[in-house]
């Protein structure tokens, strides 16, 4: 491992680790809506996990000279991040992406949130997906979960762009899985959930960007790798005798499942749209393989929604 001298030096509150193993178009930005930060008491470190072209990815760091540059052989996001952790020394933690970007009061929000409540493990906020061009796809729709049994079900969008983790938490539970590549946030989310409570700030606080190269694009191995992450976790919970638990985890595993139907459906779509039947038609097999109950599944969650709202009327 290789690794280049720091900039300025700081005593931080929150450390920020962005693992790349591509620099990329938007990774100045990125790390721009870090410097905008009200909040100074801020250290950044980035990761390169092995990129192909690291002269190219180091003349975009060079232009952020507080920025603490890494660099190993390709091993994957959570070995990265976790590396980028070990030499950390903020006593909370935030995690970017490379394609990602802030709000200038995203960090200044959740440490006050997390001060003003120290049995609380973690902060999340609100967040919007965005397109390649930066124009708002999906407004923020995150809430307070109001237990653990929300976080394990995933009733609200809490991943890895919105997440701020004290130190010790992440440290007592093991960090990020090193061999998960993908679903590797959800894992940390799932334990962390049965460390404490979890803080909402509603605000839009962070841009997801969607866009052609972004990983979640990649819907099979996404849906699978969640699959797997979450009866890892319904395992131990019948193995440690946690039968309260055993619920949300498989109710977790059925939102998964519609997840899959419906990426597949919008895939077969477009690609119905290009002309292209034979691909859209492995699609939609796909998911009825993967997902066989997901229309039960539907049908089952619109009675309860419609349940629910009745008895609210």
């Amino acid at each position: 491992m290789i690794e280049h001298p720091p900039g300025a030096s700081v005593t931080p509150r929150v450390s920020v680790v962005v693992a790349t193993d591509r620099g990329g178009p938007y990774l100045a930005e990125a790390l721009e809506s870090i410097d905008r930060q009200t909040f100074r008491e801020v250290e950044t470190i980035l990761v390169d996990d092995g990129s192909k072209a690291p002269d190219a990815l180091r003349a975009i760091t060079d232009q952020f000279p507080d920025v603490r540059v890494l660099r190993q052989q390709n091993a994957g996001v959570s070995v990265a991040r976790n590396y980028g952790v070990s030499v950390s020394k903020g006593d909370l933690l935030v995690f970017l992406d490379d394609d990602d970007r802030w709000e200038p009061e995203r960090l200044a929000r959740q440490v006050t949130a997390l001060d003003a409540d120290p049995g609380a493990v973690l902060s999340y906020c609100g967040m919007r997906t965005i397109d390649a061009d930066g124009h708002e796809l999906l407004a923020a729709d995150q809430r307070q979960v109001r237990d653990v049994h929300e976080v394990l079900r995933r009733t609200t969008g809490i991943i890895l762009p919105n997440v701020m983790i004290r130190r010790e938490t992440f440290l007592r539970i093991g960090g990020f899985h090193p061999s998960f590549r993908r679903a590797q946030d959800l894992d940390l989310v799932l334990k962390a959930a049965l460390e404490g409570d979890f803080l909402f700030i509603d605000e839009t606080l962070v841009d997801y960007r969607f866009h052609g190269a972004n990983n979640t694009r990649r819907h099979r191995e996404l849906c699978r790798s969640i699959d797997h992450v979450v009866r890892l976790h319904l395992w131990n919970a019948r193995e440690r005798g946690r039968d309260d638990l055993v619920p949300d985890y498989e109710a977790s595993l059925a939102a998964n499942d519609r997840f899959a139907a419906w990426s597949s459906a919008r895939a077969a779509r477009r690609l119905l749209a290009e002309r292209r039947p034979g691909p859209a038609l492995g699609e939609l097999a796909w998911a009825a393989r993967f997902a066989p109950g997901a229309p039960v599944s539907w049908v089952r969650q619109r009675l309860g929604r419609a349940g629910s709202r009745s008895t609210t009327d």
